[in-house]
């Protein structure tokens, strides 16, 4: 079926099929509008109560990037009887327990029956009309801002394979159990113009979002981070298929010359529950750098810097 995107015709959606973003926001009065996300996928890692917590935090983390704060969720389940439903309660058990933390009412949900299991949330947030924080608004000067390594998705592979070692699985679930909510907290602080959250399209997928055709990034590979042995099964042949796409969709917009093909790889892995990348002013980039490690992000840092251009990438290794 074509995948149509026609324009609303509802003077109330701010964002929407049109210029799609993180979620949608539509405005119910000059002073509330709701912003709306859905997000569910098969499992990632072995523990059930794991994978709940770990959805259920990837499903939050688009309100967070759009500035927003959520209130409420629905449980998304698809379920095969095979498996029991002792099982489903642990699933169950994560999801709750991360919107527990993060303050959001679990309000209902639904279920069918499948024969692969999947779990995730629809989640509403609020926030005001004019200030829902979109991928577009950075412009040349403003600094990049990335709170979290990279690598999830091949350590999730590596493990699909059976030759993740424990240490790097709980490195990677403890990075994807963690909530972006402090991260947004500090950014709508901070006065933060852009950002968005780093999930299937890389990071370097996710910035071209950020740039369109008018701006370029120049990133600066010693300040990026990667999750323990990521490189290391990149090394063995590991890459998941959504990174493998995300290479081919997005290579031509990438200039790195001196960058190795196992760390390039990195950079187009397709993350779940992945950190904020955020643009912001320089003059503020420092102290939000600052904040947001001392609030639980240790690997937050200024990665780049976004200059005129159109939608180009540059990656440097001795910046």
């Amino acid at each position: 079926m074509r995948h149509v995107t026609t324009k609303s015709t509802d003077p109330a959606v701010i964002v929407g099929l049109e210029e799609p973003d993180d979620a949608a926001v539509y405005r119910v009065s000059d002073e509330i509008a709701f912003v709306q996300t859905v997000d569910f996928f098969t499992p990632i890692v072995d523990d059930a109560y794991d994978w709940g917590y770990i959805a259920a935090a990837n499903a939050l983390s688009d309100i967070y990037a759009m500035g927003a704060r959520p209130v409420t969720a629905l449980n998304l389940v698809g379920w095969p009887r095979s498996l029991g439903f002792e099982l489903l309660g642990r699933v169950l058990d994560g999801g709750r327990d991360a919107c527990d933390a993060a303050g959001v009412s679990i309000v209902g949900g639904h279920s069918v029956d499948d024969p692969e299991p999947k779990y995730g949330l629809s989640v509403t947030g609020l926030v005001h009309p004019e200030r829902a924080i979109r991928k577009t608004g950075a412009s040349p000067g403003h600094d990049l801002i990335l709170t979290k390594p990279l690598g999830t998705g091949i350590v999730s592979s590596a493990l699909k394979d059976g030759v993740a070692s424990p240490d790097d699985v709980a490195a990677a679930t403890r990075s994807m159990k963690l909530l972006n909510s402090a991260a947004a907290d500090e950014m709508i602080a901070a006065g933060v113009v852009a950002a968005t959250d780093v999930t299937g399209f890389g990071l370097l997928g996710h910035l071209s979002q950020m740039l369109g055709r008018v701006l370029d990034a120049r990133l600066s590979l010693p300040a990026i981070s990667f999750i323990q042995g990521a490189e290391r099964y990149v090394g063995a042949g590991i890459l998941p298929g959504g990174s493998r796409r995300n290479r081919d969709a997005g290579a031509g917009q990438v200039i790195a010359p001196e960058v190795a093909e196992t760390t390039l790889a990195l950079l187009f892995d397709a993350q779940t529950s992945g950190g904020l990348l955020i643009a912001a002013e320089p003059g503020r980039s420092t102290t939000l750098v600052e904040r947001l490690r001392a609030r639980g992000y240790p690997a937050a840092a200024v990665i780049g810097r976004i200059e005129a251009g159109s939608g180009l990438i540059h990656v440097e290794v001795d910046r």
